[in-house]
Formats: structure tokens, sequence, C-alpha cells
């Protein structure tokens, strides 16, 4: 399991504030409704962020990461797995999560996260000319698989995600970095006891070989989950995590 149902993300560098925020529902290009939440800058700088969550699904730990990213002026939706197996409701902290994760399938993800992203390009969404993915856990392999889905993403950010295959048997991060078309940050534990890293590098070298552009940070003795704003002792990490995804938005976008 990734993070906890009270968990919070660390702040981010101070800037500008949240225009507006609202609970959506988006539909799958498969007819699916799903649950989503929307956060628009106040003073928008053309970017995008589709969050993709842990294996809990949406929660407010990323309700309040796309409020963060609009914060710095990154229009950003972030998306619930479920729609097909558990409805649009909100999720409390007794959601049974795990009868529903191994019913996820890739391309079912990648039809979702398209969907946000047509939200994010649309008027509704603030008609964002360069959109990136970020995800964490099941959602950081997620997210650096939609590099292989021909979204016209600008960029994908993928913490602590597994580099193997996916729960479906398809492909992972590591198996579809030859179709990647656009750049990669891996953001990793290197305490990280499910993930190890001797795999993250066979994922950079991976990238490399297929001449895909790509950033992997590994902090050392950061754990699974650091980024986390009650793991004050990874503040700094958390810190520097923050201002490479800025950055990486910024080289980007």
């Amino acid at each position: 399991m990734c993070f906890a149902h009270d968990a919070r993300p660390p702040l981010p560098p101070v800037a500008g504030a949240a225009i507006d925020t609202e609970d959506l529902v988006l539909e799958s290009a498969d007819g699916t409704k799903f649950a989503a939440f929307a956060a628009r800058a106040a003073t928008p700088n053309g970017a995008g962020m589709v969050v993709l969550p842990d294996i809990r699904g949406l929660f407010p730990f990323y309700e309040e990461l796309a409020m963060r990213f609009a914060e710095q002026g990154i229009n950003s939706i972030a998306i619930d797995y479920f729609g097909r197996t558990a409805g649009v409701g909100k999720r409390a902290a007794d959601f049974p999560w795990m009868e529903h994760v191994p019913r996820t399938k890739q391309d079912e993800i990648a039809q979702d996260t398209a969907a946000a992203i047509a939200f994010l390009r649309s008027p509704q969404g603030g008609s964002c000319t360069s959109v990136f993915t970020v995800g964490f856990c099941f959602g950081g392999s997620n997210s650096w698989n939609q590099a292989a889905y021909g979204h016209g993403l600008k960029g994908v950010i993928g913490f602590y995600g597994r580099p193997g295959p996916s729960r479906d048997g398809t492909p992972g991060p590591q198996g579809r970095a030859a179709g990647f078309e656009c750049p990669v940050l891996a953001l990793m534990g290197g305490a990280d006891q499910g993930i190890p890293v001797s795999d993250i590098e066979a994922f950079r070298d991976a990238m490399d070989a297929a001449g895909v552009k790509n950033e992997v940070v590994i902090y050392d003795g950061a754990p699974h989950s650091f980024f986390d704003r009650a793991f004050e002792q990874f503040a700094t990490e958390s810190e520097d995590a923050w201002k490479r995804m800025l950055a990486f938005v910024e080289a980007n976008r």
C-alpha cells in the first residue's frame, strides 16, 4: 500500500493560489463514467497535470496535490481508477480497494487518462497547451506507461513505481520503454524494500537504450511513500522532489 487515507502531500514552494476546484464525473472512450477532481490555477502557465493515485484510488491526498499544482500555475485533475467496478462515489477510509485493483487494466487506465487529458485541453479544464502526468506507487507505474499510449504528453513523472510487468500481465514501464514518446522523471526511494535499486537501474538502462530523455533520482535512505507531510525526516527529499517536478514541467512545456 502507498499513502494512508489521512496522509497529506508535502507543501511545494510558496506561489499563487488555485482559483477554484470541482468534483467531476468524466466519461472514458468505452462509455465508463469515473470520478475526478479538478483544480484550476489563478494564473495558469499553460501546463496541465493528470494526477494518477496509488492503489487506493482518488482520496484527499490526491485532491490536495491537484490544488498544490494549481497553486504553481498548473491546471490539474486527479482521477479515480474504479469507475468500472465501484462507481463514482467518494471513497471513505474503509473503501475495500484491494477488491478493485486486480480488476484494473492498463488499456482502460489509459482510456481514463485520455479523458482527463482531453478535459485539461478543453476550455473547461483551462485550455492547457502542454500536459503531463504524475503518479505514485501503482500510479507511478501507470504514469510512466502513459508515455507509450500516444496521448501527446510533454512528460511523465512517477514516484516509486514498479518498472516490471503490470498487474494485468501486460508489459510495465521497462517493457514499454522503447515506445515512450516523451521525457520521463522517476523519483525513487533508495530504501524502498519493494523496489530494488537494481530494478530502477534496469529501467533507466532500458530508457537510455531507447533514446528516451530521462531523469532518475534515487534518494538514499528514503522508503516507499516518503513523499508525505507526516514524514518530517524526509522533508528535504520531498522539497527536492517538488523542485525537480516543477523544473521538469518548466523545461518540457
